[in-house]
């Protein structure tokens, strides 16, 4: 009988953060989430096996979706400050349904010659409801066929909703406050986070997250 070969190579984790740059972001919020940000890059890059195997991409949302940067490797990620409109809805929505395109575009699958990535990881980022709620919910149904090894999000501040979120997944966290030391806790525990999925094998199952700091409450 014949027996399938594959090609040895690094397989890649594909991992998508979504982030809120609504107006209701701009000033401390941005600011804090680019601090975090950077507190999460240097964390990752301390971790062998997610510099071989994480590849990230970054997509904001406000009154329309960017993908600031397309999926690159750890080793490679170069961020910029991320930046906030003056004022602006909060198209979560839309920004789902690019990153459906991304996906299907980037998340490379198995062939007879050779293994595919790993099952990606989302995180999303938001200090609002969407905007786009019927986008929104039609993206969720996109979402759900990707096969995401883990969909964690985080409503910031006190203005923010974890109802529609849990529609998204049920693992949903809040921060209390928008300032750097809740932003810090809450990219810190995403970073750990990756690196369980970078060092897990085969993540046929959901990810098992880390404990979470003190500054981040599990919406139950």
């Amino acid at each position: 009988m014949a027996k399938t070969v594959f090609v040895m190579s690094v397989r890649r984790l594909p991992v998508y953060i979504l982030l809120d740059t609504s107006g209701s972001m701009k000033g401390e919020p941005i600011h804090s989430v680019n601090v975090g940000l950077q507190a999460m890059l240097s964390a990752m890059r301390q971790d062998p096996y997610a510099l071989d195997s994480v590849y990230m991409s970054i997509i904001t949302f406000d009154i329309e979706a960017r993908e600031i940067m397309p999926l690159t490797a750890l080793s490679d990620v170069q961020l910029g400050e991320i930046i906030v409109p003056q004022s602006g809805a909060t198209f979560l929505g839309a920004a789902l349904m690019l990153l459906v395109e991304r996906v299907d575009r980037d998340v490379r699958k198995n062939t007879k010659e050779t293994k595919g990535d790993w099952r990606p990881l989302l995180f999303v980022m938001t200090d609002g409801n969407p905007s786009d709620l019927q986008m929104y919910r039609k993206a969720i149904i996109e979402i759900k066929k990707r096969n995401f090894g883990s969909i964690l999000a985080c409503a910031a501040g006190p203005k923010a909703k974890s109802e529609a979120l849990l529609e998204l997944t049920d693992r949903v966290v809040t921060l209390d406050t928008m300032d750097s030391a809740a932003f810090l806790g809450f990219f810190k525990w995403v970073s750990a986070s990756v690196s369980i999925g970078s060092s897990s094998n085969g993540l046929t199952e959901q990810v098992n997250l880390p404990p979470p700091p003190p500054e981040v409450n599990v919406v139950i």
